[in-house]
């Protein structure tokens, strides 16, 4: 597990060679399920401090589970973050899927989505500045507002794959976010038209929704830079605004590696 150390060299090179965001989890435990739990620092507490610690980059939580705070304390600590970091952050949040974590730390695992559903529709209006009432199975507010107010709008990205989600992404997100691609494949082709379904159920224009991927590179210092480029062109041709990226290994030199594959497309 990287020190605070390594994860702070690390977000200033990736903003010193040009790159354009930095993005946390928000687990417990770092782990595949099934295997032993590995140790992860809290996203939260490290992207507050990456925020005073950059002065460019987008900053942006892949993605910060509804489940684990209620949602007012979420659309507060946002509203904040975005005071720090100079209107550079994006709220990503999603149902969660991490099951013996959610158990190990004492989280009921039932109806996720429909808690996802109620707290979405309390996060975006105060992010927008609004002041929400809302009385659900799950959660509740009673003229709640941001105060003092966000000074802008503050993007919600929705990570999402399912039906249901993508639904719930069509009507209340600024931002969408499916993983994990090493290129374009059928499964990621066929969540694409999932969601056009879902904007078209919804009317909403596909062009008001910020599209994001997550892509994994593996062997980053073995693969020549052109290969990434290749797969970044064929996300873009997909439609999609941005990749956010997971290297292996997640060094200074892999993000070299990146900033080159983003310089050959011309940017």
């Amino acid at each position: 597990m990287p020190s605070w150390t390594d994860v702070v060299a690390f977000a200033e090179h990736a903003e010193a060679v040009g790159l354009d965001s930095l993005w946390v989890c928000d687990h417990f435990v770092s782990s595949i399920p099934g295997t032993p739990f590995d140790g992860i620092h809290e996203g939260w507490t490290i992207l507050s401090a990456l925020a005073a610690r950059t002065s460019r980059v987008e900053l942006g939580t892949l993605v910060m589970c509804t489940g684990y705070r209620s949602p007012g304390l979420l659309a507060k600590m946002a509203a904040t973050l975005d005071e720090v970091s100079g209107g550079r952050f994006l709220l990503g949040v999603g149902a969660g899927w991490h099951e013996s974590e959610y158990e190990a730390f004492g989280y009921s695992t039932d109806r996720r989505v429909d808690k996802f559903e109620e707290a979405v529709q309390i996060i975006a209006p105060l992010l927008r500045g609004e002041t929400v009432t809302f009385a659900g199975g799950h959660y509740w507010t009673d003229q709640a507002v941001l105060l003092p107010s966000p000074k802008r709008r503050i993007p919600v990205l929705v990570g999402a794959k399912g039906l249901r989600m993508l639904g719930l992404t069509a009507r209340h997100a600024d931002a969408w976010n499916t993983a994990w691609f090493a290129r374009p494949d059928d499964e990621l082709r066929r969540r694409l038209d999932v969601l056009e379904s879902a904007l078209d159920a919804e009317g909403r224009d596909p062009a008001t929704l910020r599209r994001t991927v997550g892509m994994h590179i593996e062997r980053a210092l073995e693969t020549p830079p052109e290969q990434h480029a290749s797969a970044l062109d064929a996300f873009e041709a997909l439609g999609f605004d941005d990749a956010i990226v997971v290297l292996e290994p997640m060094t200074s030199s892999s993000l070299d590696r990146l900033a080159e594959a983003v310089r050959l497309r011309g940017r």
